[in-house]
């Protein structure tokens, strides 16, 4: 699954607003563990901010990480491969990864992956 790179704006413009740029994250603890809330483009270019948040929300064992993709726009097989590396992780210390809201486009790549069996999927929050 791959996409052409965006092009970038002509010079004097702004991205478009509806156009996510990059991937941010966001952590919030709750009674489990942590719920790390996702919001723009999880691919090669942006899949280091994920591990850079996964690594300290994985740092206690037992515990259970709550993506919230509801705010996800796309994913990349390169996404996909480090959510199910991090789920192999999370394992090996006895926590787990869940998925919570995760929009069309981002539901039928775990579908057509078979990746909706390494995942709890939520449709809400806690």
């Amino acid at each position: 699954m791959s996409r052409r790179p965006p092009r970038p704006p002509a010079a004097g413009t702004a991205p478009a607003p509806d156009r996510p740029v990059g991937l941010t994250t966001h952590a919030r603890s709750w009674a489990r563990g942590t719920v790390l809330t996702l919001n723009g483009e999880l691919d090669l270019d942006s899949v280091a901010v994920l591990r850079e948040a996964l690594d300290p929300a994985l740092a206690t064992p037992g515990t259970v990480v709550l993506i919230d993709c509801g705010d996800l726009a796309f994913c990349d097989s390169t996404g996909l491969s480090e959510l199910l590396e991090a789920a192999i992780r999370a394992r090996e210390h006895g926590s787990r990864i869940e998925l919570a809201r995760p929009r069309p486009i981002v539901r039928r790549v775990l579908e057509l992956t078979g990746a909706t069996d390494a995942f709890p999927v939520r449709d809400g929050l806690p």
